[in-house]
């Protein structure tokens, strides 16, 4: 077991994301690469800006397909991190297919010209949301696609106040940054936007409201009855990083607040949309319907770069502003990356398959719950699932070196996912992921909670 003394500064400061300045990460760079991974790890490091939760990499990658990544010494990862684009996968033979059949045709679409896959993909999109919500921007990423969402919200109510939930992303751009709660992103950054009203988010396990959203709704209220310049409301329907997931309850009485304060609803599904919940969408879990959604990461199926707003017709008066106007914002192939996303999400009945995939998840979670000590809380819903390691559950201390301890145990055995807040192991697989790559991860996971000694 490692030194959990050294580095320890370092390890109860984590906030965001994991480490990787351990003893574990030396101890990878020694015994787990090749000569010609270290060497390209260098490489990288010396001509890339370094940054939080980039840097240092684990391996250089050679390919991506299916569940899987390889590295160039033919290392296999199942990868429950993905960057959330994986929806359908890597390297879907029919995504390729018709992403190469487009590149021997329309490349680029110049501004003011029209083309016939942006707006079969927009008609696609917007099927899948209810009547009325059938507005579309699209732009190459999802930090844009916020950005548009609080333009738009500023020019229908007029007011230019945003309200947000700590802790919450929504991107990396200077705007996204402002109106988002991960103080990562803000270190050193001088004045944000202003007109920002951040209020604690209504999360179950640990936080002040300790699982009761009645006192999160009363916070909510008070502010909106107190700042009447509040234009909207941007919030994740599900928090994806550490897998926070408020009732329906709560989002109901969230939106009825909305409705009553003239606040325009932003839903932040970038990362949640388009199955990862069992839904297209994760607001229909809790009977809601957004003003604005934002999506984004998976809309491109893991290949190409594509993100959108939808939005409300009644909101399509702006003809004289330019909400979004990005050089790629009709790209033919990113349009052709959403469109065949949906087409796959159909054919091959993603969605149901997740249902399934839930269960089994649910069911050998909470037995590594029940068995493991370390394991304060399992919270989660189809495919994204998050597991809170504490050193107590009665104090719940984050067991931030443990963490950090299992993750790099897991990618020895070839399992790779992202550790947030120091201390959620955080599972979002490829939701084309066979029964039998679902079973030999939690093999890994086991093996690895066995080797840090913490049987209940």
């Amino acid at each position: 077991m490692m030194n959990r003394e050294r580095d320890k500064h370092n390890l109860e400061s984590v906030v965001e994301g994991d480490i990787n300045r351990t003893p574990a990460r030396s101890e990878w760079l020694q015994n787990e690469v090749s000569e010609e991974t270290r060497e390209l790890l260098e490489k990288d490091a010396k001509y890339f800006m370094h940054q939080s939760m980039s840097t240092p990499c684990l391996d250089v990658l050679q390919t991506c397909e299916g569940s899987h990544i390889e590295s160039i010494s033919g290392k296999k990862y199942l990868d429950f991190h993905g960057n959330n684009v994986h929806q359908i996968g890597f390297s879907h033979p029919k995504l390729v297919s018709r992403l190469t059949e487009q590149l021997q045709s329309l490349t680029f679409s110049t501004r003011r010209y029209a083309n016939k896959t942006a707006i079969r993909f927009a008609e696609k999109l917007t099927s899948y949301t209810p009547k009325g919500l059938d507005r579309v921007l699209l732009t190459p990423n999802g930090s844009s696609a916020i950005g548009i969402a609080l333009k738009l919200a500023r020019a229908v109510t007029g007011k230019h106040k945003v309200v947000s939930f700590w802790d919450s992303f929504h991107g990396a751009s200077l705007d996204a940054i402002s109106v988002g709660g991960e103080s990562v992103f803000q270190e050193h950054m001088g004045p944000l936007m202003p007109g920002v009203e951040r209020i604690p988010p209504p999360i179950t396990y640990r936080g002040i409201f300790e699982g009761d959203e009645d006192r999160a709704l009363e916070y909510l209220k008070y502010v909106l009855e107190k700042e009447h310049q509040i234009g909207a409301f941007l919030a994740e329907t599900i928090r994806n990083t550490d897998v926070q997931i408020p009732s329906k309850k709560f989002w109901k009485g969230a939106r009825e607040l909305c409705t009553e304060h003239n606040v325009l609803l932003i839903l932040d599904e970038i990362p949640i949309a388009f199955g990862r919940t069992g839904k297209m969408f994760a607001y229909e879990l809790f009977d809601i319907e957004p003003d604005i959604l934002c999506l984004g990461k998976g809309l491109g199926g893991g290949i190409f770069p594509q993100a959108a707003i939808v939005t409300r017709e009644e909101y399509n008066k702006f003809g004289d502003i330019s909400l979004g106007h990005y050089t790629h914002e009709k790209s033919p192939l990113g349009s052709m990356a959403g469109l065949t996303l949906l087409e796959v999400l159909e054919d091959e009945q993603i969605l149901q398959k997740v249902k399934e995939d839930q269960e089994f998840m649910r069911k050998n979670l909470y037995k590594m719950y029940r068995k493991y000590s370390l394991i304060g809380d399992v919270r989660g819903v189809g495919l994204l699932w998050g597991i809170e390691l504490v050193v107590d559950r009665t104090t719940k201390k984050k067991a931030t070196a443990e963490a950090e301890e299992i993750m790099y145990e897991c990618l020895k055995q070839g399992l790779s996912f992202k550790v947030s807040k120091g201390n959620v192991l955080q599972l979002s697989p490829a939701l084309t992921i066979s029964r039998e790559e679902l079973e030999t991860a939690f093999e890994i996971l086991n093996c690895a909670f066995l080797k840090t000694n913490t049987i209940a």
